[in-house]
């Protein structure tokens, strides 16, 4: 009995030097240009950027409408907002008032 005859042949043997570094080349490219790749971390990068931006722009807006619901509270309202959104809500003025309309771009 010989044991040549039994041993199957290795991967290196079956793919060859070739076969490999076509593997490799490929791993390589999907380090470089894959969907996390080196190219798409500058572009994920600049989205976080955005997000981030747009998170600091809703949590002032959020900050100013806590702000409101705070002044509208109605065991200590705010005389000066009521008055407003009464006046801009429902077209409320006093008599001796004087309405001044503002073109647009003012």
């Amino acid at each position: 009995m010989s044991r040549t005859a039994s041993r199957r042949p290795s991967l290196l043997g079956r793919l060859g030097p070739a076969g490999l570094a076509i593997a490799l080349l490929l791993l390589g490219g999907l380090v470089l240009a894959g969907p996390y790749g080196l190219f798409a971390w500058g572009e994920q990068n600049a989205m976080l950027d955005q997000r981030e931006a747009r998170i600091a722009l809703l949590e002032a807006e959020r900050a100013t409408l806590a702000n409101r619901v705070e002044r509208l509270d109605p065991e200590r309202a705010d005389p000066d907002l009521v008055t407003e959104l009464l006046r801009r809500d429902l077209n409320v003025a006093h008599p001796d008032e004087y309405v001044v309309p503002l073109s647009p771009g003012q």
